[in-house]
């Protein structure tokens, strides 16, 4: 691995259940992450998907990629655009600096709006790279 390395993207399918899913499991009963009618009311298409589904999305990809002892150390991400059920958010990642064991991630997910998610992450490798 080298500075300068791309991650294989990570596709993910946003479906109504994620959606509601990740908003149940992180405790976030905001109406605009399950309910569709009160969403509209409230200026939004359709129920979006939350930051807390987002960052584990986000963790998932991360440690997916780079193998089973990265250990994440620390996510700064911006929301962009919403995902919204029926779309799709293409995560992709690129190697800014390593330092030892440690690796700086860039990390930009993205839907047909525009990019959802923007962050950076640390992590710590084990094992062999």
């Amino acid at each position: 691995m080298r500075t300068g390395d791309e991650l294989a993207p990570l596709t993910v399918p946003i479906t109504r259940t994620l959606i509601v899913a990740g908003a149940v499991a992180s405790r976030d009963y905001q109406d605009v992450h399950h309910d569709p009618e009160l969403a509209r009311e409230k200026g939004s298409p359709d129920i979006f998907m939350n930051i807390l589904t987002t960052n584990g999305l986000v963790g998932r990809y991360l440690t997916d990629r780079l193998g089973p002892t990265a250990v994440l150390r620390k996510l700064s991400i911006r929301l962009g655009a919403p995902n919204y059920p029926g779309d799709t958010m293409v995560l992709t990642g690129r190697i800014e600096a390593l330092d030892g064991d440690t690796a700086t991630v860039r990390v930009v997910g993205t839907n047909a709006i525009g990019a959802h998610v923007t962050g950076t992450a640390t992590l710590t490798l084990g094992g062999e790279r």
